[in-house]
């Protein structure tokens, strides 16, 4: 993996609580699971940031090598990598997701 690419990718999620990369803009989603991400992270309230990566090939390839998640969107709580909404919706209804989310806004950007 090129290493600026790297920093690049970790400063990203370190800059954001919640980061999805995906297909699209938070404004302007390009494949239905980006859009279903999108709806997903509004109804908690907290601020997201969504970088699309449709067209970057090599940061697609580079975020799939960090995460071994060969799917978009991949999704990063507070600097962790969760996956998407097949893993975060099941945390959703068990009430897992809120508190951790709750935890990562009251903590200090690192």
């Amino acid at each position: 993996m090129n290493e600026d690419l790297k920093a690049q990718i970790q400063d990203e999620i370190k800059t954001h609580k919640v980061l999805v990369y995906g297909k699209g803009t938070k404004d302007a989603p390009r494949c239905g699971f980006t859009m279903e991400t999108i709806a997903f992270f509004g109804q908690f309230g907290h601020p997201f940031e969504v970088i699309d990566v449709l067209e970057d090939m090599p940061k697609r390839q580079a975020l799939t090598e960090l995460t071994d998640w060969p799917t978009l969107p991949k999704v990063f709580i507070d600097g962790t990598f969760y996956g998407d909404t097949d893993i975060l919706g099941p945390m959703h209804e068990r009430g897992e997701l809120q508190p951790l989310l709750d935890q990562a806004f009251q903590t200090p950007v690192r």
